[in-house]
């Protein structure tokens, strides 16, 4: 992991020197953080009360943890550790762009002003600031389930003056996000990290508008050059069997980034 601290940006090396402030700022009653962003859990009547049925019999089991996993499977893939605060370096690393063509996966989106969006697994909030600035006046839900990495998203919301990011503290089981409010929903190289993949993904799913879209990015399991541990790559097969089974119709897989597969799902029609 590249950690050189060169390699970030003037207004991110800010970010840092402020983050222990962010993680004590003062909070309205309301529980938005003095500040651009806002960190908050919603309230019952912002989040969906529908009733949901079971994961799929079978899908999960619990077993020996390997190196880089927590022993429980889903569909027989280990599920992934998942990142740190830690590892913000390695989100902002100044290689990234290039080695990942993140520029090129921005374009592929397709974010218009006006746009409601999410960024699941936030994380620094790489993707959540550049998302914000070609939606605004639109929203962007930057959701994570570690404080830190909320504390951090603030910071820089703040030091970039953009007012239109809202961070939201989920768990592991539920985003938080209010029911069929989004036109876009990006995951990138975090959903191989969800303990509770189906609980998450069928969150998700409520959370998406009709015609609602979801971006789901990671490195490619078929590939073996691919210099990714194992457990922190997918396959096609594998992403589109666990998102079926969450109620997401694949529609497409777009190859034009160099390292990962960039796969698009949509929910499927009630009447489906």
């Amino acid at each position: 992991m590249r950690t050189a601290i060169a390699c970030l940006r003037p207004t991110l090396l800010l970010c840092i020197g402020t983050l222990a402030l962010s993680l004590g700022c003062n909070r309205t009653e309301s529980g938005r953080a003095s500040g651009a962003a806002t960190n908050r859990t919603p309230g019952t009547s912002e989040r969906h009360e529908t009733k949901v049925r079971a994961a799929p019999t079978g899908a999960y089991a619990d077993g020996v943890a390997s190196a880089d996993g927590i022993g429980r499977t889903y569909f027989g893939r280990e599920i992934a550790i998942f990142m740190s605060h830690q590892g913000i370096y390695w989100l902002e690393r100044g290689t990234r762009e290039s080695e990942e063509r993140t520029d090129l996966l921005m374009d592929a989106l397709e974010l218009k002003p006006g746009m409601t969006v999410a960024d699941i697994g936030a994380g620094s909030g790489y993707f959540t600031v550049p998302m914000a600035k070609r939606v605004a006046p639109g929203i962007v839900y930057g959701t994570d389930i570690q404080p830190e990495m909320l504390a951090f998203l603030e910071a820089r919301a703040r030091t970039e003056n953009l007012t239109n990011i809202t961070g939201i503290l989920g768990d592991t089981s539920d985003t938080m996000l209010p029911e069929g409010s989004l036109d876009l929903v990006l995951l990138v190289d975090a959903y191989h990290e969800f303990d509770k993949p189906w609980e998450m993904m069928t969150s998700i799913a409520r959370a998406l508008k009709p015609g609602g879209r979801v971006a789901l990015v990671e490195y490619r399991g078929e590939d073996p050059e691919v210099p990714i541990k194992p457990l922190h790559k997918m396959t096609e097969t594998q992403a589109r069997r666990e998102l079926e089974a969450a109620g997401l119709m694949w529609i497409r897989t777009d190859a034009r980034l160099p390292l990962q597969h960039l796969m698009w799902f949509g929910r499927i029609p009630a009447d489906g």
